[in-house]
C-alpha cells in the first residue's frame, strides 16, 4: 500500500513540560486516536496504554531511526503520534523527522503529517518566574552531541554581546559536566557576575524547583538535564517579595544602553 491511498498519518507532537495540565486539547486529541505512539521511552510512558493502541519506545539518541520507524508506520496505515516533551520544533522530534522524509522514501513525502505545537520548557519556566523573556531573547542548546563546543561557545559570545536575554537547554549532564562550568566562565567574562541567571527544573511537575541568584554565585551543580536555565540582559528586572523574586525585563530599551554586556548591576529592583 503507498502512501497515496491508505489512510495512515502521523503527528509530531509536544507533550508539554511535565503536567497533564500542559498539554494542549489538539495533541490530547491527536492521542486519543492513534493507533501507535512513538518516541523516548519516558515520554512515551506519559501516554496512558489503552486497548488498540501500541506505545515503541526507544532510546534517547535514536532520533533518525525513531523517525523512520514513525514514517513506515504511517505508510503501513497507522495512525502514528510521535511524542516529545515541550514543543517538538523545539530542539526535539520535528526536525528529525523531517531529516528522516527528506533522505527515505520517495512516496513518504505524499503522507498525511503535522506538527502540532506543544508549551515549551523555555515558555513555561518564563512564566512560573514572571517575563524574563519579555524582550529579545535567544535559545541555545548546551548540548555538543550534534555540534562542537567551539560553535556553542561562538554562539554564547555572540549573545551575550547583542545583550539577549538567554535560555539554555541541556545544560549539563552526567555524561560531560565540563560544558556547564565553561558556560559560567564565558558568562561571568561577558556579562560580569551580577547578572540574575535562573533555574527552573521540573517545571509543572511535583519535582519543580525555582532558583535566581547571578552568574557569581550560580554552580554548575545548580543545573541537570531537567533544569532550563536562563540569563538576563542586562535590562533585566528583579520585584523582591517572599520566596523567589520576579523577574522581567522591560519591554523597552533606553537609547543610552551600548547593547554590549559590561557586567552593570542589571538586577537591581526597579
Amino acid at each position: 500500500m503507498t502512501a497515496k491511498n491508505n489512510a495512515g498519518w502521523l503527528k509530531v507532537v509536544g507533550l508539554g513540560p511535565g503536567g497533564d495540565a500542559l498539554i494542549t486539547p489538539e495533541v490530547s486529541a491527536a492521542l486519543s486516536e492513534a493507533t501507535d505512539v512513538v518516541g523516548y521511552v519516558p515520554y512515551v510512558e506519559r501516554v496512558a496504554p489503552r486497548p488498540g493502541l501500541v506505545r515503541h519506545g526507544s532510546d534517547n539518541r535514536e532520533e533518525i531511526r525513531r523517525a523512520e520507524q514513525a514514517l513506515r508506520l504511517a505508510a503501513e496505515g497507522r495512525r502514528v503520534v510521535v511524542v516529545s516533551s515541550g514543543d517538538p520544533g523545539v530542539f526535539a522530534m520535528a526536525a528529525a523527522l523531517f531529516e528522516a522524509l527528506e533522505a527515505g522514501e520517495p512516496e513518504w513525502r505524499d503522507l498525511d503529517i503535522q506538527v502540532l505545537p506543544g508549551i515549551s520548557a523555555m515558555l513555561a519556566a518564563s512564566a512560573r518566574l514572571g517575563a524574563p523573556l519579555g524582550h529579545d531573547f535567544c535559545c541555545i542548546n548546551l548540548s555538543d552531541n550534534l555540534k562542537p563546543w567551539a560553535l556553542i561557545e561562538r554562539r554564547l559570545r555572540l549573545a551575550a554581546e547583542a545583550d539577549f536575554a538567554m535560555a539554555f537547554y541541556n545544560p549539563r549532564s552526567r555524561a560531560r559536566p565540563e560544558g556547564f562550568v565553561r558556560t559560567l566562565e564565558v558568562l561571568r567574562e561577558t556579562c560580569g557576575a551580577q547578572r540574575p541567571i535562573m533555574f527552573a527544573r521540573a517545571v509543572s511537575t511535583p519535582e519543580e524547583r525555582l532558583t535566581v541568584t547571578t552568574l557569581g554565585e550560580a554552580t554548575a551543580e545548580m543545573a541537570d538535564m531537567r533544569t532550563l536555565v536562563m540569563v538576563g540582559s542586562s535590562q533585566t528586572r528583579l520585584i523582591r517579595r517572599e520566596g523567589v523574586p520576579w523577574v522581567y525585563t522591560p519591554r523597552s530599551v533606553l537609547e543610552s544602553v551600548s547593547g554590549a554586556c559590561s557586567g552593570t548591576d542589571a538586577g537591581a529592583e526597579p
